[in-house]
């Protein structure tokens, strides 16, 4: 599925930028990578990561891998029945 608009292209330097902003010490998803190991790229990995970004812009799909989240909702206190009353996390590993 081809996107109806184009827009600029997706920068190496955008991605930088986005991943130095990212919040540390965050629980991981189904793949297991944390924002410290995403800082710990390369400019090759940044590279990667770049060019994954901006075939999912260009195409407007997301690989499957990519798509799949696990959430669990863990009351705050016994007998929590709100979702307000709940924290939500998601497992180290799947």
């Amino acid at each position: 599925m081809k996107n109806n608009f184009a827009g600029p292209p997706i920068m190496k330097e955008e991605v930088e930028t986005a991943i130095k902003k990212m919040k540390h010490g965050k629980a991981t998803g189904p793949d297991n990578i944390s924002v410290e190991l995403i800082e710990a790229l390369e400019d090759f990995g940044i590279g990667k990561v770049t060019h994954l970004l901006s075939e999912i812009y260009d195409t407007g799909q997301i690989p499957t891998d990519l798509s799949k989240s696990i959430f669990i909702a863990l009351p705050k206190k016994p007998g929590a029945t709100e979702c307000e009353l709940h924290r939500v996390t998601s497992p180290k590993y799947c």
